[in-house]
């Protein structure tokens, strides 16, 4: 049952090329791939799948390009750690587009009636293009993403246990390297974990819902949240909801079993390490100063997902994105400093910026599940 899954990404990790970016840092709840098990054999006892009917279908292999329309980027000040020392003065730029590759699969690893385990994994690149390239007088941080842009690499794991016919749990946990320069450059301590754990359960065969707590990055720093799951479909296949508050949230409209419509939501976010000292800025070095930038950014879209020919579908959105939060903080001592969505410290950002919000398109072609 796994050989195929196995053979294709194996064939995805040697076709494509290394680009980067991710940003999986909730479950995703979704695992169809799993169709063909049965979770009610006769004599047994009896444990609830982890899918509903009328999902879409689960992304085993996702090759896919990412790309912004222009907006304005406004640079702040950049301070020392002295928090009065001005090391940088503020600038403004435009931003004509945004762009980048984005790849990912998922292979089943132990797929049995009572447990459910697959792996991941994942790279996303973003480059930034000016309007006006960036000289060596300009404030370091529009320096660095025009020569360098950002980019993560991330691996992840899912498990489903059903405890009995009705009730389970849900894990995700997913390690991330991020930041403005190539991922071999990065030492694993600039790892980045997030995690979550859902209790859930599957009334009907149309229905899921769980809570949970998450450790997650999609605001950009690191924060504990609880999570809402909420899968469903209507009587008669064409509606439904597919949910996991407050990461993404989406309406589903169901054209036919290989055609599908959504509208919603989605939060991305992660922390990037600034470590290149920009080129002609030889008095300020990034990597001494331990810095990152806080990425969190909500995309309103709408998306429509199509099967090509059996299982190679293509999926076409397009929103757009809205900034939540762009700063560069410091680390104290290789440690995040934890704020709480910014509430609960009166410790400054190293640099507070701003982004303009513009519309964004993203295709990707996917091998689903059967």
């Amino acid at each position: 049952m796994m050989r195929g899954p196995l053979l294709l990404a194996a064939l995805a990790i040697a076709i494509s090329p290394v680009w980067g970016q991710s940003d999986t840092t909730l479950p995703d709840e979704d695992f169809s791939m799993y169709d063909n098990l049965s979770f009610a054999d006769a004599g047994a006892k009896r444990y609830c799948s982890p899918k509903i009917e009328g999902l879409s279908p689960a992304k085993l292999i996702s090759l896919g390009y990412d790309y912004q329309g222009g907006y304005a980027l406004s640079a702040g000040q950049m301070f020392a750690a002295d928090g009065t020392t001005e090391l940088a003065s503020a600038q403004d730029a435009q931003v004509n587009t945004t762009y980048g590759m984005r790849a990912g699969f998922n292979i089943p690893v132990i797929s049995k009636t009572h447990l459910v385990w697959q792996m991941g994994a994942n790279y996303w690149n973003t480059n930034y293009a000016y309007a006006d390239a960036p000289t060596a007088s300009s404030n370091p941080l529009h320096q660095t993403l025009s020569e360098h842009g950002i980019r993560t690499a991330g691996v992840n794991t899912t498990v489903f246990k059903p405890l009995d016919s009705k009730q389970f749990l849900l894990f995700q946990g997913s390690a991330d390297l991020s930041g403005t320069y190539g991922i071999g450059l990065m030492p694993a301590d600039y790892l980045k974990y997030s995690a979550a754990l859902i209790y859930g359960r599957r009334p009907t065969e149309k229905k899921q819902w769980g809570v949970g707590l998450a450790r997650t990055y999609r605001v950009g720093e690191i924060n504990y949240i609880p999570v809402v799951l909420y899968n469903s479909t209507d009587a008669l296949n064409k509606w439904g909801a597919e949910v996991l508050f407050p990461a993404r949230a989406h309406v589903r409209r169901t054209i036919n079993p290989r055609n599908m419509l959504f509208a919603g939501y989605e939060l991305e976010g992660q922390s990037y390490r600034l470590w290149r000292n920009p080129t002609g800025f030889d008095d300020f070095d990034l990597r001494d100063q331990e810095l990152e930038i806080r990425r969190g950014e909500a995309r309103l879209r709408m998306v429509y997902e199509f099967s090509l020919k059996d299982f190679i579908w293509l999926s076409v959105q397009a929103g757009y994105r809205v900034n939540y939060r762009y700063d560069v903080d410091r680390l104290v001592g290789g440690t995040e400093i934890y704020r709480a969505f910014g509430i609960l410290r009166d410790d400054p950002y190293a640099q507070t910026n701003g982004l303009g919000n513009p519309f964004y398109f993203n295709v990707s072609l996917n091998v689903v599940s059967p």
